[in-house]
């Protein structure tokens, strides 16, 4: 890893909701734009409402300031996200090395349109289980389920 310094800590939702729901939506506005800042912003909310709450979610900091993100649903990643300027120095890397050596098993569904994601998963070794054409909201937003086994 080219970041000698990251430390990875269990999510705080006093401190960090609003951190990772800013982190959240720098990234998703550059790796989904496809799905429209409105949506973004609109699911923001349901982020910071829904999702963070009840998820088991480990944070990737850099001298304490939190950078990235991984949240679980059992062994299911529910999302990962760097801010932008921080990607590609091993941050989400460690990230699903994290939460594969808790969990033995990840599985997730990632936009084919986010084209660096799709590769950046290929790369870590998760294989492609299956295709649908549309997202949970039934937009039409290809999915690609993938599964990574320790």
């Amino acid at each position: 890893m080219k970041n000698a310094d990251l430390s990875i800590r269990a999510f705080d939702e006093v401190t960090d909701l609003h951190a990772l729901s800013g982190i959240w939506l720098e990234a998703s506005l550059l790796a989904h734009a496809f799905i429209g800042e409105k949506r973004l912003r609109e699911q923001q909310i349901l982020i910071e409402e829904k999702y963070l709450p009840v998820a088991e979610t480990w944070v990737a900091c850099l001298a304490g300031a939190p950078v990235g993100f991984i949240s679980l649903l059992d062994n299911f990643i529910g999302g990962l996200f760097v801010l932008p300027n921080r990607q590609g120095r091993g941050i989400g890397r460690a990230l699903i090395t994290h939460a594969l050596a808790l969990k033995g098993e990840l599985l997730l569904e990632v936009y084919t349109g986010n084209e660096q994601a799709l590769c950046f998963y290929k790369s870590l070794g998760f294989t492609e289980l299956s295709r649908r054409a549309a997202d949970d909201e039934g937009q039409p937003f290809e999915n690609a389920s993938m599964r990574l086994i320790r």
